[in-house]
């Protein structure tokens, strides 16, 4: 629905009333009744700041979890002090249980699920309660709904006890699995209290497997039990390194905390000696704790080589995050990931976002795919290149969903969008490539190949309802070139600033599309919805032609002609007989009032051999009209 100037009634009142000073923004952009409703209670503002009536829900977790790598069998226990800050009381509780999309009638999206993975029972339950007395559920997909009796009211808390046990799928790998026979990276593993927000109310949607967070900021306490031969990583800080480490490689480890080196604590020669924690058989214990963090996740190892290293998180304080790989020892790519990691800490700290990386910890974890949890990545192996490339991918995540509390069910742009741009201007040095390698450096030749076809969907179609190739383009691609080329346009040093605005403003919170709209409308004092809504509301594509090229009194008439309705900026490369080189740059704004054409009329001074449009790093469907040659001389 389209708020416009002609809209009567108290709504249309209470908004030109209460939002005076943005109502254009509001009139100019298709609101739903979900996101007007947030607006007429309080909870959200067209300024793009969360309203002043806004709330969200939290979690406060005990795990006590026993890993058996000989059954592949999970074991927990967990208690819960959960915090309802809303205005409703709560009925019930939804909880979530991943591993039940491994259950034989599952719903699944279209992703690799080994036959023999598949199961009958999924999450065992095998008891739960509520303030200490059994509690009713009933389950559906991968969610369980628990009866909350009598309700919760606003400002009260509970307490949930559970008791739970899983098998790990052997050979499957979405996001977690068992690696190298004997390595398992844990992830979607705990009954998880789902979101209950002011937009949606509980988030029910099923994990299918595809879409991924969408979490509350909780408080984690966990225990986690494993063989004696078994190293373990995750979320949080390690509370116990002295109880677990024999004293070499505990002080290795204390060392690597402020080193700007990077310290090998276990190295293939370390793992063949043995003795590098201080038991010997059964098991050991570790202790972890994580604050204000949406997930927890861990990884457990009897042969994966561990190397670490500090980056200096924020500069004006001198806080250091510790960055750790650990990997097999055949995945060579992996021995320079540690560098990579620090490099990116440092990177995203002070260039962009520029916001000082928020976690103590982060580590790559030698698995498979790319997938970020907070303070953690499961990376498969790669070439060098794409090594580094999918480190600062997963890295960058840190900031969105984690940061920013992104509901990436609905709105997967909203993060992964980010993780594909904010690398873009980083450069590591790689072994064997003769300069610098920039990531990402692609995405413009990607969106090409389906930009403007029948199946490609705007990025504000939810992301639940998109599969396929749509999925991955309105997610990361197209996201991608929108907020490169906004950057192009507002220039680096502005386009940091408002990025950074609207980040204090919904860090740790929930934001949705239009706060992050509204918030760069809000601090730029200016309107882009000529922007956003070709980008991010509408079918369309980029296409640019060079329509023209002519010689007249001197002079050379350059034509470009805008044909596609996605606002691209333009790049004229003029290439002249002595092979130098002359270009001729506008930012995407230049169509901002609806031109078709850009000229340039200039004498250039010497003989034209050749007169190329948008190159690599501008997106555009058809090429074949993107270069002029002069004609051959009869």
């Amino acid at each position: 629905m389209f708020l416009t100037s002609k809209k009567s009634g108290l709504l249309a009142a209470a908004f030109l009333t209460s939002f005076a000073a943005l109502s254009q923004e509001v009139q100019n952009l298709p609101v739903p009744l979900e996101i007007q409703k947030a607006y007429e209670n309080g909870t959200r503002s067209t300024d793009g700041k969360p309203g002043a009536k806004y709330w969200q829900n939290h979690s406060d977790y005990k795990i006590q979890v026993d890993l058996n790598p000989a059954t592949r069998r999970l074991s927990g226990t967990e208690q819960v002090v959960y915090t309802n800050n809303s205005t409703t009381r709560l009925q019930n509780l939804v909880v979530r249980l991943y591993p039940d999309i491994f259950k034989k009638d599952a719903n699944r999206d279209e992703r690799e699920i080994d036959p023999s993975d598949i199961n009958e029972s999924g999450v065992d339950v095998e008891s739960i309660s509520i303030n200490g007395t059994e509690a009713k559920i009933q389950r559906n997909g991968t969610n369980m709904f628990v009866s909350v009796r009598g309700g919760l009211a606003p400002g009260e808390k509970l307490t949930l006890d559970v008791k739970w046990n899983y098998l790990i799928p052997a050979k499957t790998h979405i996001r977690e699995g068992i690696y190298f026979n004997t390595s398992y990276m844990v992830a979607y593993w705990y009954p998880q209290i789902a979101v209950y927000d002011d937009i949606d109310g509980w988030d029910k949607q099923d994990y299918t497997g595809q879409k991924e967070f969408y979490n509350d900021f909780n408080t984690y306490d966990v225990n986690i039990t494993v063989p004696a031969s078994h190293l373990v990583w995750a979320t949080g800080e390690w509370q116990n390194p002295d109880k677990i480490l024999s004293t070499e490689y505990l002080n290795r480890y204390k060392n690597s905390r402020t080193s700007s080196e990077v310290v090998k604590i276990v190295s293939s020669t370390d793992r063949e000696k043995g003795g590098i924690t201080l038991a010997k058989t059964g098991t050991h214990t570790y202790h972890f704790k994580a604050e204000h963090v949406p997930d927890f996740v861990f990884a457990a190892s009897d042969t994966y080589l561990w190397d670490a290293a500090s980056a200096v998180a924020d500069p004006k304080t001198g806080r250091r995050t510790g960055v750790a790989a650990v990997y097999h020892p055949s995945s060579k790519d992996f021995y320079d990931v540690c560098r990579y990691a620090k490099q990116c800490v440092e990177y995203f700290s002070t260039y962009l976002p520029g916001v000082p990386f928020p976690y103590p910890n982060e580590t790559v974890f030698n698995g498979s795919g790319g997938m970020e949890f907070p303070m953690f990545v499961n990376d498969g192996s790669y070439p060098p290149a794409f090594a580094a490339e999918v480190t600062a991918h997963e890295i960058a995540h840190t900031y969105f969903p984690f940061y920013m509390g992104i509901n990436e069910r609905k709105y997967a742009w909203m993060d992964e969008g980010w993780a594909q741009t904010l690398p873009n201007w980083l450069e590591f040095d790689i072994a064997g490539m003769p300069k610098k390698f920039m990531p990402q450096q692609t995405n413009a030749a990607y969106f090409d190949q389906f930009a403007g076809k029948e199946q490609e969907q705007p990025m504000m179609v939810p992301t639940n309802l998109l599969n396929g190739s749509a999925y991955t383009f309105a997610t990361y691609m197209r996201p991608s070139q929108a907020y490169t080329f906004l950057r192009d346009m507002l220039g680096h040093d502005k386009f940091k600033a408002t990025l950074q605005e609207y980040m204090a403003r919904w860090n740790g919170k929930h934001p949705m599309p239009y706060d992050f709209f509204f918030s760069f409308n809000d601090y730029l004092k200016e309107d882009l919805s000529w922007y956003w809504k070709p980008w991010f509301f509408e079918k369309g594509y980029p296409d640019l032609a060079l329509s023209d090229v002519s010689d007249k009194k001197g002079k050379t008439k350059i034509v470009v002609t805008r044909k596609g309705s996605l606002p691209v900026p333009i790049r004229l490369i003029v290439l002249f007989n002595d092979d130098s080189t002359e270009e001729i740059n506008e930012t995407a704004r230049y169509w901002k009032d609806g031109a078709k054409t850009f000229e340039v009329d200039k004498k250039f001074g010497k003989p034209i051999k050749k007169i190329t449009l948008s190159g690599l790093m501008i997106p555009d469907v058809n090429r074949k009209d993107n270069v002029w040659e002069p004609a051959a001389k009869q």
